[in-house]
């Protein structure tokens, strides 16, 4: 989506899509060009163009691409996974990354270990003390607050604390 451009003299997506004429102050034309009809499309299934065009016209005029945006990441998600939608992306990438903090934690481990770095480094595998060293997190301390290992219960619990 490219923001305010001169627009030529074909219909903005929106209003082939609504299969109504574009007027000169259609408040769809500066964000979703006529080659965005998909996008549009996404949008307008997800969210309504009724209800898209009075988020539009409430949000200030600078925010606006910014907002559509968003709307039309929002919609994509959505559609792809109608249940949690970008709280289901957002959980999945926090689980991800703590999968890969767990990982790097434990290649640190190995490398001070094999550099002769300390004699006693696997004694202080899990110690707090070695996590200090390595300026990490202690993996026990990123689990969930009942002490399981298993974030997938949790994985779209709303109610529950950030993982991080």
């Amino acid at each position: 989506m490219r923001g305010h451009e001169p627009r030529s003299s074909s219909s903005c997506a929106a209003c082939k899509l609504l299969k109504r004429r574009c007027t000169p102050t259609c408040i769809f034309a500066p964000y979703f060009r006529s080659s965005d009809l998909l996008t549009f499309a996404k949008v307008h299934k997800v969210f309504g163009a009724s209800n898209v065009s009075k988020l539009l016209g409430e949000v200030p005029e600078e925010q606006r691409q910014e907002t559509v945006n968003s709307l039309a990441y929002e919609a994509e998600v959505r559609l792809k996974d109608p249940v949690y939608g970008c709280i289901g992306a957002i959980a999945s990438l926090q689980k991800k990354m703590l999968e890969l903090q767990h990982d790097l934690a434990v290649a640190r481990t190995r490398l001070l270990a094999h550099s002769g770095v300390s004699n006693h480094v696997s004694q202080l595998d899990n110690s707090p003390e070695l996590a200090a060293f390595l300026d990490l997190v202690p993996y026990s301390d990123l689990m969930l607050l009942d002490g399981s290992t298993s974030l997938d219960a949790y994985l779209y619990d709303l109610g529950q604390p950030p993982f991080v």
